[in-house]
């Protein structure tokens, strides 16, 4: 018989020592010497025909240990958490004590136990005000503005020409700082619409009257809420080249302007535009509403030790969200991480405050929906997996949508869309 044995840990954690006998292996060890023959070629048998002596000869008996261990951890560990009703979260940490031939195996299982609310906040009781997002005169200029930008021409300077402020120009640039380089302060070619405000005040400015090829030096003082601290509020000298000037055709913005994006005129570009604007502002509105929700709940709350091991794990998935936001953008990791001039053990430490916001609200949604009955449909699941399976085209992709544990995820999160619906009606005022 399997034997569990526990041990409590600081920060609601748990530690599980499991035994498993020799005896109760042997299953777990033939499955795995099965496999292996299917995938190891043996003379004299066709695949999946050996025995488990045969491959014990082939392989080694503790190659069919270490093939088998996955199972018979996956297998111990369920029945030893599930039988005891020990409410773990996040991953096991597992570490092997023993594995050896004809030997019980040994290994032990560190969890989080699932944090408790020691006192859900009154959300009845809390409000969180609204902010106006009307779309404005100015959000439609400034639309109609970045529409015209897309449509307008640019040609190439005549030789000998001057920059005007209507212009866009290509400079190559050069930043110092008390006559040292500033780091990423160097640019090739670095492209300026002279038609629009520069983040350093009077840059652009400087540019205007320049000729191809001529050179300029200046200085000019960075904004107090410059983001780079070292350059903010700092006096920074500019070594400037003009390389290219291009002159812009702008469209006007009329009917015919209007007609050219499909619309019969510009009264009817403007209340679409107006319309889609409000749209966007709308779901930035309700987005903004629901963290602050989320936010002053789990401020106002109180909780349980938040075990390290979920800790860590949490802030290692916003690691990896990062990974994959700059894959989106065509980025490799380190030359992200570069860019930003962090180490992994920066972003980990900067993430802390986050991730640890982000379990107390996942605890709170969690709370929620329990103490609320929260329910979902079967046919609410079906509409949003199929709705998730129309953006893949892979036939084997769409397929994996509707497995039980991706379902079982969009239940979830189904769940917690409902809650925070709750919580809005109750709490934005």
């Amino acid at each position: 018989m399997v034997n569990v044995q526990f041990e409590q840990l600081p920060k609601n954690s748990l530690k599980i020592r499991v035994t498993v006998p020799h005896d109760d292996a042997i299953p777990f060890l033939e499955a795995a010497a099965l496999r292996m023959s299917e995938e190891t070629s043996i003379p004299g048998f066709r695949p999946g025909k050996a025995g488990f002596e045969v491959v014990k000869a082939r392989v080694g008996e503790q190659k069919i240990y270490e093939e088998a261990l996955e199972a018979i951890v996956r297998k111990t560990f369920v029945d030893a958490v599930t039988s005891n009703e020990i409410e773990t979260v996040g991953s096991p940490k597992i570490d092997v004590e023993k594995l050896a031939p004809g030997n019980d195996i040994v290994y032990t299982a560190e969890v989080a136990l699932m944090p408790k609310i020691s006192k859900l906040a009154d959300w009845h009781a809390l409000t969180v005000g609204k902010k106006p997002h009307d779309a404005t005169n100015k959000d439609i200029e400034l639309a109609l503005t970045d529409l015209q930008r897309m449509q307008t021409k640019e040609t190439r300077g005549a030789s000998g020409a001057v920059a005007t402020e209507a212009d866009k120009v290509v400079v190559s640039m050069n930043m110092k700082k008390a006559g040292v380089p500033v780091e990423g302060g160097q640019s090739p070619n670095h492209v300026i619409y002279l038609t629009e405000s520069y983040y350093v005040p009077g840059f652009k400015e400087q540019l205007v009257g320049m000729r191809e090829g001529e050179e300029k030096s200046f200085t000019l003082t960075f904004p107090e809420e410059h983001t780079s601290k070292m350059l903010a509020g700092s006096a920074v000298e500019f070594e400037v080249a003009m390389k290219e000037i291009y002159n812009l055709e702008h469209p006007e913005l009329d009917d015919a302007f209007a007609s050219a994006l499909g619309q019969t005129d510009m009264a009817t570009l403007k209340d679409l535009l107006k319309k889609n604007i409000q749209g966007e502002k709308e779901l930035e509105e309700k987005s903004r509403q629901e963290r602050e929700i989320l936010e002053t709940l789990a401020k106002e709350s109180r909780f349980d030790d938040i075990p390290d091991l979920l800790l860590n794990e949490e802030i290692n998935k916003m690691i990896h969200e990062l990974e994959r936001g700059a894959a989106e953008q065509g980025m490799e990791f380190p030359e992200y991480m570069k860019s930003i001039k962090k180490t992994v053990a920066e972003l980990k430490l900067e993430f802390t405050p986050q991730a640890l916001t982000r379990i107390k609200v996942a605890l709170i949604l969690r709370e929620i929906v329990k103490n609320e009955n929260v329910e979902i449909t079967d046919a609410e699941v079906e509409e949003s997996l199929d709705q998730i399976a129309e953006r893949y085209e892979d036939k084997e992709a769409r397929d994996r949508i509707y497995d039980p544990e991706y379902r079982g995820y969009v239940e979830y999160t189904l769940k917690n869309r409902k809650a925070i619906e709750k919580l809005r009606e109750a709490m934005v005022k």
